[in-house]
């Protein structure tokens, strides 16, 4: 069984079968692609949005008027929207989907076994590390949307809500990172434990007024997304940090966040997942102004008062 936090090599790829629209950001996967583009569409073109990300990728692998009937609207607005996204036809957007499936799915083993078989020798692992991790981290911080950065500076600079963050075998050290910065400069946030009594009781009463935090990269994780649908379901909201295929949870988070995953193993990177914490991080900060720098002064004093330096 595959989880989500067993990164594994990814490889860019540059189009849909057909090829991208001149301005679609280069191996932007279908999803983050509709993400980007939802604002420029219709009511109608949002409702198919919608329903695709609510059920993704899997309801874009049936019929156009499976789809069609999905959204509520005509096959004609499918088709419609999936052209606003630069795909020449139905067929083209399947296959973009297809091969997206084919590479959320990659794993450690696999691309280990895929390196045994190339015939030219690898390059160094510094030499790999300096020709993509730079331009995995730019890309990320390039592709994401200016509205998404915000949304989730706004969500996590309200002291009203309550943050709980929480990540998978290997991203939940990007949630423990997030956390201890915003108990320095926000209080009122916690990482969600693993122990199932400390976990319970920090969920039993979440409500409205809860922010829930979660990484999710390929292989998605089942119990995350079942976590997100428990807290929403109960009003909380979510911010989602992920991927460029998205996690699956995209469709219940208020904000996606995805990151590249370039790397110079055959594991998937988190640096550029990193890079986007700490920017989320210095957005907070510079939301919340004077408050930030009172909450900061209040914890070295605490710190030196309950001795815990």
């Amino acid at each position: 069984m595959s989880t989500s936090d067993e990164p594994a090599e990814v490889t860019v790829t540059g189009n849909h079968g057909g090829g991208p629209a001149p301005d679609e950001p280069q191996g932007v996967g279908v999803a983050a692609l509709v993400r980007q583009r939802v604002g420029e569409c219709s009511p109608a073109e949002r409702r198919v949005a919608r329903a695709l990300l609510a059920d993704y990728p899997a309801a874009g692998l049936g019929t156009v008027a499976t789809l069609a009937e999905r959204a509520e609207v005509s096959a004609p607005t499918v088709l419609r929207f999936l052209t606003r996204l630069g795909f020449g036809g139905y067929p083209e957007f399947q296959r973009a989907l297809r091969d997206e499936l084919t590479e959320r799915e990659t794993s450690p083993l696999t691309a280990y076994r895929a390196a045994e078989r190339t015939s030219h020798p690898p390059t160094g692992a510094l030499a790999r590390a300096a020709g993509n991790l730079p331009e995995a981290v730019a890309r990320t911080l390039v592709e994401l949307p200016q509205g998404e950065l915000d949304a989730a500076a706004r969500l996590l600079a309200d002291q009203q809500l309550r943050v709980t963050a929480a990540g998978g075998r290997f991203s939940g050290l990007l949630a423990h990172y997030l956390v201890l910065h915003l108990m320095q400069v926000r209080g009122s946030s916690r990482l969600l434990p693993v122990s199932p009594v400390e976990r319970t009781d920090m969920l039993v009463d979440v409500g409205r007024r809860d922010l829930v935090v979660l990484f999710d990269f390929r292989r998605y994780e089942e119990p995350t997304l079942a976590l997100a649908r428990e807290v929403t379901a109960r009003g909380a909201r979510v911010v989602l940090f992920t991927d460029r295929w998205l996690s699956p949870v995209a469709g219940l988070a208020e904000v996606v966040l995805p990151g590249r995953v370039e790397s110079p193993s055959l594991y998937d990177s988190f640096v550029p997942a990193l890079a986007l914490v700490e920017t989320v991080v210095a957005a907070v900060i510079d939301r919340l102004g004077p408050v930030a720098g009172t909450r900061l002064k209040a914890m070295e004093q605490a710190q030196q008062e309950f001795h815990t330096g």
